[in-house]
C-alpha cells in the first residue's frame, strides 16, 4: 500500500505525541511511590477510566483479529462487544464498591483478602501465563501483521517496533501514562476506526454513501447478519447459538470485565466508587460502538469476494484497497493506537501482579516503595522481552481472536467460580477455592478431549458450573457458618446515583433493539 508525504506525516506525528504525552507525565511527580506507579495515585475522573479502558480493550486482537471474524463468521461475532456492555453495567453496580472498599491493587490481593495466600499466588501465577504467553504475544503478533501487510516491514521487526514504541513511556511512567496517553489514543481509534468504516461503506455502495453500503451489503451477505447461528452454520462451535446468550459467553465476560487486573485495574484507581461506575458505563456505550469499527469492515471485506490467505488479513486488505492516500495515515495510526495502548496496559498489569502478588509477598515482604517500583519496571522489560520471542509462533494458529478466547477460556470459568462465590457466598472456604483453581485447566482439557465437536463457549459454561458445585460441597463438607474471611456488606454499598441508572437503562434499551434487528 502507498503511503504519502501526508500519509507519513499524519502516522509519525501520532507518534511523536503519544510518546511525547507519556514522557511528560512519567517524568511527573506521582509514580516514584507504588500507589502512583501501579494505581496512578488513585485520581482518575470518570472520562479517563472509561476511555483506558476502551483503549486496553480493542487491540489488535479486535481491529484485526475480530475484524477477521467478520469477514469468516459475520455479525454474530459482536456479541462480545455488546453483551460487554452490559458486564461493564453488572461489575460497576455490583463489584467495584467492594474491590475498592478493600483498597487492593490487585485481583490477587483480594483472593487473598478473601481467601488466603495459596488461592492468591495460584490465580497470580495463571494470570501471568495468559497475559504474556497469550494476549501480548498476540497483540505483537497481530499488530506486526498489519505493519507487514500495509508498510512491508517484515514481521519480526514490526514485533520488536511495537515493544520499543509501548516500553517507552510504560516501563517508565506506569498506569498513570498508559491512562493519560489512551484519552488520546482513543481519539485516534474511534475518529481513525469510524472513518475506515465510512470510506468502505461508501466503496461498497459505489460512491453513493455509507448508508447505502451497508443497506447493499446487508442485501448481498445477510447470512453474514445473524447475531445467533443455528447449529447447521459452519462456526457453530465458534458461536452456539442461544447458548451464546445464556452460557458461556457471561463466563468470559464477567472474568474479563470483572476480574481481569488488565482492565480492572481502571477501576481501582479512580478517584471514588461513584467515577468508577460512571467511567464503566461510559465504556459500556463506547462497546456499543465498536462493532462499526471492528466488525462491519471484515464484512465488508467479504461482501467484496477478497481473497485472503488467512482471514485475518481482512483489516489490513481494506485499508490498502479502499483508503486513499493522505487519510491512510490517520487509519494506520488508529490501528497503531489500539496496539500500542493495549500493549502498554497489559504490560502494566503484568508487572502489578508479579510485583504485588509474588515478589512482595514471597521474595521481600518489607520492599520500600522505590524497590517496587524498580521490580514493576524490571518485570514490564522481561515481560514484553519474553513476548517478544515467543509472537511468531502465533501464525501457527487460525483467526487469532478466537484462539485467544478459547485458550484464556481454560481458565476462565475457574476464576469467575472462584470470585463470585467469594464476593456473594460467604461460607465459601479457601480449600474449596483451591481445589476449583487446580481443577479448571484439566477440566477444560478433559472435556475438550472426551467432546471435541462441543463449541467452547458451551464447555466454558459446563466448567463453570462443575466447578461450583465442586466448591459448595467441598465448602459445605468444612464448615456449617460463615467463612472468618467473608465479605462484610457496608449499608448503601450497592447504591447507585441517578446518571447511572439512568445510563443503564439506555445501554439496556439500546441492547434490547439491536438484537430485535439483527436476531
Amino acid at each position: 500500500m502507498h503511503f504519502s508525504a501526508i500519509d507519513f506525516l499524519v502516522f509519525f506525528g501520532y507518534c511523536a505525541i503519544i510518546l511525547g504525552i507519556g514522557l511528560f507525565i512519567a517524568k511527573r511527580k506521582g509514580t516514584g511511590d507504588a500507589e502512583g506507579y501501579f494505581l496512578a495515585s488513585k485520581a482518575l475522573p470518570w472520562w479517563a477510566i472509561g476511555t483506558s479502558l476502551i483503549a486496553a480493550n480493542i487491540s489488535a486482537e479486535q481491529m484485526i483479529g475480530m475484524a477477521g471474524s467478520g469477514f469468516a463468521i459475520g455479525l454474530a461475532i459482536a456479541s462480545y462487544e455488546w453483551m460487554g456492555a452490559l458486564t461493564l453495567l453488572i461489575v460497576a453496580k455490583f463489584m467495584i464498591p467492594i474491590f475498592l472498599d478493600k483498597g487492593i491493587y490487585s485481583m490477587p490481593q483480594f483472593l487473598g483478602m478473601r481467601y488466603d495466600e495459596r488461592v492468591r499466588s495460584i490465580l497470580a501465577v495463571f494470570w501471568l501465563l495468559v497475559y504474556i504467553f497469550v494476549n501480548l504475544t498476540s497483540i505483537l503478533y497481530l499488530g506486526a501483521v498489519t505493519m507487514e501487510t500495509i508498510l512491508g516491514i517484515p514481521l519480526i521487526y514490526g514485533i520488536i517496533g511495537l515493544a520499543v514504541f509501548a516500553a517507552a513511556y510504560t516501563i517508565y511512567g506506569g498506569l498513570k501514562a498508559v491512562a493519560w496517553t489512551d484519552v488520546i489514543q482513543v481519539s485516534f481509534l474511534v475518529g481513525g476506526g469510524l472513518l475506515t468504516t465510512w470510506l468502505a461503506l461508501n466503496a461498497f455502495s459505489g460512491g453513493e454513501g455509507a448508508i447505502a453500503g451497508f443497506i447493499e451489503l446487508f442485501r448481498e451477505v445477510p447470512g453474514h447478519f445473524e447475531m445467533v447461528l443455528g447449529r447447521e452454520h459452519e462456526f457453530y462451535y465458534e458461536l452456539p447459538g442461544i447458548g451464546v446468550l445464556i452460557g458461556g459467553l457471561w463466563v468470559a465476560n464477567i472474568s474479563y470485565w470483572g476480574f481481569n487486573q488488565y482492565i480492572i485495574q481502571r477501576g481501582l484507581a479512580a478517584k471514588s466508587v461513584a467515577e468508577a461506575q460512571k467511567g464503566l458505563m461510559f465504556a459500556g456505550y463506547l462497546k456499543l460502538l465498536m462493532p462499526l469499527i471492528v466488525v462491519i469492515p471484515g464484512i465488508v471485506a467479504f461482501g467484496f469476494g477478497a481473497d485472503l490467505p488467512r482471514p485475518d488479513g481482512a483489516y489490513p486488505w481494506l485499508l490498502a484497497e479502499f483508503i486513499p492516500v493522505g487519510l491512510r495515515g490517520l487509519a494506520f495510526a488508529a490501528l497503531i493506537a489500539a496496539i500500542a495502548s493495549s500493549l502498554a496496559s497489559m504490560t502494566n498489569s503484568t508487572s502489578t501482579i508479579f510485583t504485588m502478588d509474588i515478589f512482595r509477598v514471597h521474595f521481600n515482604k518489607k520492599a520500600s516503595e522505590k524497590t517496587l517500583v524498580v521490580t514493576g519496571r524490571i518485570v514490564s522489560f522481561l515481560a514484553l522481552l519474553i513476548a517478544v520471542l515467543v509472537a511468531p509462533q502465533v501464525e501457527n494458529f487460525g483467526q487469532a481472536f478466537q484462539f485467544i478466547q478459547e485458550f484464556t477460556g481454560f481458565v476462565s470459568p475457574g476464576v469467575v467460580a472462584i470470585f463470585l462465590l467469594g464476593l456473594f457466598w460467604k461460607r465459601a472456604t479457601a480449600n474449596s477455592a483451591v481445589w476449583a483453581a487446580i481443577f479448571t485447566i484439566p477440566s477444560g482439557f478433559i472435556l475438550r478431549w472426551l467432546y471435541p465437536g462441543l463449541p467452547f463457549l458451551d464447555r466454558m459454561g459446563i466448567v463453570f458450573l462443575f466447578l461450583c458445585t465442586i466448591m459448595v460441597a467441598i465448602s459445605l463438607y468444612e464448615s456449617s457458618g460463615k467463612d472468618p474471611n467473608a465479605i462484610e456488606y457496608k449499608t448503601h454499598m450497592f447504591r447507585t446515583t441517578t446518571s447511572f441508572n439512568i445510563g443503564s437503562i439506555g445501554i439496556c434499551a439500546i441492547l434490547a433493539v439491536l438484537y430485535l434487528l439483527f436476531w
